[in-house]
């Protein structure tokens, strides 16, 4: 051994062998790598959208690439990715008597709405096929005694370029308030739905936000007159739902209406007029199922109006209101931190910044001549809203709502990853 270690490259090999154990240790005991994480979603621009404006032939307020026009429509309306279109109806005495407004709606594989079932108003959903291949639906509906089953729910076949206009009194005949799920196994459908109390009001639904355990009821007008809170739980479990208002003034949960316990497949009703003090606010819920949300705010006056609200996702993309008049204001709400957006007025306004503050809802005032458009571009914080437009008559109150829905300049592209599992049998 001595001989070994006195030869020079003995020597040189046990200093290899040394320097082997000490590596292999060192790999061994090494901490394991990061796993990379994978990228979020991505904002990405929209080249093209196509909306449908039921029912057709009524004059539309159409803004595209920074311009606002309005025309007769006898279709479905196609342009690049700035388009928004939407149109109000005034009518002042008769059963459809009231302010009613839709957004023209983006083909979609899932839409849900949620407001007064055929027991209450003549409500009437529209489904429109703008693609080119058939669309197949199934309407899934929600009462307040549960879910509702009917054959002529299943299986809904649209054919390309149809317009099908469907009483829900063929569906849910006795349902006092209703929501309404519209899911395709077969393409897309644009969904609308309007409802008339004959002559006590009349406004569209807004789609809501999908079933969700967090949710943001935006737009709840100030002022008079009865307020409803709807929420369905349209999943197999219970649902209990925690509510707190952002008003004006402040942030609360309602003494005595600090929640909402919702019976599985069922739709819940809860009478928030006197929480709210006649301020303009938003509704927060948090659930411990997935639950669809939606405002039903009556006006005020020997003849009453109507106007509907729902779940809305934030402004994070934007969004645009084509089609607003005389007595419209923005209903901007921050529930948590502070925020502020961009607002511009189309055709002429010249941009301005909003501050909302944390845990405030707070009423903007639009001013212009005319039909006009507004454009509504985060800029801080997370902010939700609505358009507001009311307009008093020696008879009562015209009112009409419209969630700022995402505008459809961007979209969140998600990350793909790649799985074998799709190609497998």
């Amino acid at each position: 051994m001595k001989g070994f270690v006195e030869n020079r490259f003995g020597l040189f090999l046990l200093v290899l062998i040394a320097l082997g154990c000490l590596y292999g240790v060192a790999y061994v005991t090494r901490p394991a790598p990061a796993r990379p994480q994978p990228p979020g979603p991505r904002k990405v621009a929209v080249e093209s959208v196509t909306v449908a404006c039921p029912p057709a032939g009524q004059k539309v307020s159409v803004f595209q690439q920074g311009a606002l026009v309005r025309k007769a429509v006898k279709g479905p309306v196609s342009g690049p990715g700035t388009l928004e279109a939407g149109y109000t109806v005034r009518e002042t005495s008769g059963k459809d008597r009231g302010l009613a407004g839709v957004r023209c709606a983006e083909p979609a594989a899932t839409t849900w709405l949620i407001g007064p079932g055929p027991a209450t108003a003549d409500v009437v959903l529209h489904l429109t096929n703008a693609d080119r291949a058939p669309a197949i639906a199934d309407i899934l509906l929600y009462a307040a005694e549960g879910p509702v089953l009917s054959d002529k729910a299943a299986g809904v076949v649209i054919a390309p370029g149809e317009h099908r206009a469907v009483d829900l009194k063929t569906l849910a005949p006795s349902s006092d308030v209703l929501a309404v799920g519209v899911v395709t196994t077969t393409g897309r459908l644009a969904v609308a739905a309007r409802a008339s109390y004959g002559g006590k009001g009349v406004d569209w639904l807004p789609s809501s936000t999908p079933p969700a355990t967090s949710l943001v009821v935006p737009g709840v007008p100030g002022g008079g007159g009865r307020r409803e809170l709807l929420v369905a739980a349209p999943g197999e479990a219970d649902a209990v739902v925690s509510i707190k208002v952002v008003s004006e003034d402040s942030s609360y949960a309602m003494k005595g209406r600090e929640t909402l316990e919702v019976p599985a497949g069922s739709v819940a009703a809860l009478d928030v007029t006197t929480g709210l003090g006649g301020q303009s606010a938003a509704l927060v819920l948090t659930s411990d199922q997935p639950v669809v949300a939606g405002v039903v705010a009556t006006g005020t006056g020997a003849s009453q109006d109507v106007a509907f609200t729902a779940g809305t996702a934030p402004l994070d993309l934007g969004s645009v209101v084509a089609d607003n008049g005389k007595g419209s204001k923005l209903v901007l709400t921050a529930p948590g931190a502070a925020g502020k957006v961009r607002v511009e007025v189309v055709p002429g306004g010249k941009p301005f910044e909003v501050d909302v503050a944390a845990g405030r809802t707070k009423n903007v005032k639009l001013t212009a001549k005319g039909d006009f458009g507004v454009v509504v571009t985060p800029v801080s914080g997370t902010v939700y809203g609505a358009r507001v437009t009311e307009e008093r008559l020696k008879s009562g109150l015209l009112l009409t709502v419209s969630p700022l829905a995402p505008g459809r300049t961007w979209a969140m592209l998600p990350t793909l990853t790649a799985d074998p599992a799709v190609v497998l049998p």
